[in-house]
């Protein structure tokens, strides 16, 4: 698996079930993440249901450092971050997932290692495993309801990750096999328009008629209308008077 970039180690600290290891694999390479330790599974290792629901991310799992304690999977990092739904009474920077992530690639940019621990599905992480962290990450979630699955927690965790490390376009606009509109062509559109809206008595009274047409022009000009929307709309007017001049 190629490796081009650094990037922080996403430890799975005493995990119960297979499918949530699987699960975070899967939400890990999503985003372009590969580099997993898991320390001390519940139920053994290598784990059939991980792998099942691994889907495409088996070779996470294949790669994956197997330790026995966090102590000794934390032991190459400068930097460690712990994930923790709850206040702990420790004295640690308390972060969000996106500012952990934007600190990590600072502190890779520099030569450092850094790692992001998740606790078990049931209880998180103990103080003891916290107290390996240089800081916490804690989600901002509704406080009626703080506990996250581990793979939503590695997901969210990591799409963070991937923004602060990759340059998101926040918009897009998908062409179906078109291009936008020229201003001639929305033109020729309003024309098209204030002609038939003419026919039909539309702009009345005669007096309002300049304003009507200007509120007209500047809704066309407020539209992101393709090439196709504009040959749909003339084609609906021409087909109206069709059906009028048939009648």
């Amino acid at each position: 698996m190629n490796q081009p970039d650094p990037q922080p180690a996403f430890i799975l600290v005493r995990p119960q079930m297979g499918e949530n290891i699987g699960a975070a694999a899967r939400a890990m390479w999503n985003f372009g993440l590969n580099q997993m330790r898991v320390v001390d599974p519940r139920d053994g290792w290598p784990n059939e249901r991980a792998v099942a629901l691994a889907s495409g991310a088996g070779r996470l799992l294949d790669q994956a450092m197997l330790t026995g304690s966090v102590q000794e999977a934390v032991r190459d990092c400068t930097y460690v971050f712990a994930t923790t739904a709850r206040q702990r009474g420790l004295t640690k920077p308390i972060v969000t997932p996106e500012r952990a992530m934007q600190q990590a690639r600072a502190i890779m940019a520099e030569g450092g290692k850094v790692a992001v621990m998740f606790g078990p599905e049931r209880a998180g992480l103990e103080n003891e495993d916290l107290a390996q962290a240089n800081a916490l990450i804690s989600v901002p979630v509704n406080p009626d309801f703080p506990s996250l699955n581990l793979a939503q927690c590695v997901l969210l965790t990591a799409y963070e990750w991937r923004r602060a490390t990759q340059e998101i376009v926040p918009e897009v606009m998908e062409l179906a096999k078109t291009e936008f509109a020229t201003g001639h062509e929305i033109e020729v559109l309003g024309d098209h328009f204030e002609e038939r809206l003419g026919d039909a008595g539309f702009f009345f009274p005669e007096t309002k008629a300049d304003g009507m047409r200007i509120n007209l022009r500047n809704m066309w000009a407020r539209l992101p209308l393709t090439r196709a929307d504009v040959q749909i709309l003339h084609g609906m007017l021409r087909q109206m008077v069709r059906w009028k001049e048939r009648g």
